[in-house]
């Protein structure tokens, strides 16, 4: 079994698989993110990354809400693959896919970092007295809990938009995997309404899409992005210095 508390220092200099396609532009913006964020003055100082972008994995979130096909055997093969053709770690640039992480990982040997523990662990850091925190993520990521299990044990309660307001939020999602650059910002900003009439100011991009849809908006605000998050825990973890 995967573990990955392992010494940094073994891993320097090491390759690290993306298994990726959930979708093909949140798998870009992994790749971009790791290149960016790596210290590194040439080309040679990078580090070296595999990506299986496939995109034949079922959607998660229809699984979870009970009427598609499960992925778990897609995500198993393409980790496998990944391992087989010289990964040292393995991380994957999609939050509500993680609601398979433990069974994925039963097959693997070498480490495979969990995005949502690195997101709670980096929450817990950078603001130690937070007891709640908002969520925009797929209905599945919503409904399957992953981020709600996680963060309560680190004392953090996770609040979520309501059913009318999910449906806006997985029409973003699933206009920019489509290619949509048009958007009602009405919509979104009544989403973002809502967390501010909690008394949230801070709110998980919980969806691997969203990073890309907020900037190509311009959308500013306190937000997490798991995706920056995963990119620089996955630097650190191959030996090498992560920018902020």
């Amino acid at each position: 079994m995967s573990d990955t508390n392992f010494n940094n220092e073994h891993l320097n200099n090491k390759t690290i698989g993306i298994l990726g396609g959930m979708g093909p532009l949140a798998t870009d913006d992994l790749f971009h993110k790791i290149i960016i964020l790596t210290e590194a003055k040439n080309d040679n100082e990078h580090i070296h990354i595999l990506i299986d972008n496939y995109t034949a994995i079922p959607d998660r979130t229809s699984y979870i809400l009970g009427y598609g096909e499960d992925p778990t055997k897609y995500m198993v093969e393409a980790a496998m693959k990944l391992e087989l053709m010289g990964a040292d770690v393995i991380i994957m640039p999609c939050n509500t896919a993680h609601y398979f992480y433990d069974e994925i990982v039963k097959y693997l040997r070498i480490p495979f970092i969990n995005m949502i523990e690195e997101v709670a662990k980096k929450i817990k850091k950078v603001k130690p007295d937070a007891s709640k925190i908002g969520l925009l993520a797929t209905a599945g990521t919503c409904k399957s809990g992953v981020y709600d299990k996680v963060l309560k044990k680190y004392g953090i309660d996770v609040i979520k938009p309501n059913d009318a307001d999910q449906d806006k939020v997985s029409d973003l999602i699933y206009g920019i995997k489509a290619g949509r650059t048009e958007y009602n910002m009405g919509d979104i900003n009544s989403i973002l309404s809502f967390f501010q009439l909690q008394n949230i100011d801070t709110v998980i991009l919980g969806c691997t899409e969203l990073p890309v849809a907020f900037q190509m908006m311009n959308i500013k605000g306190n937000f997490i992005d798991p995706t920056k998050i995963l990119a620089q825990s996955a630097i650190e973890m191959v030996g090498r210095k992560a920018m902020d």
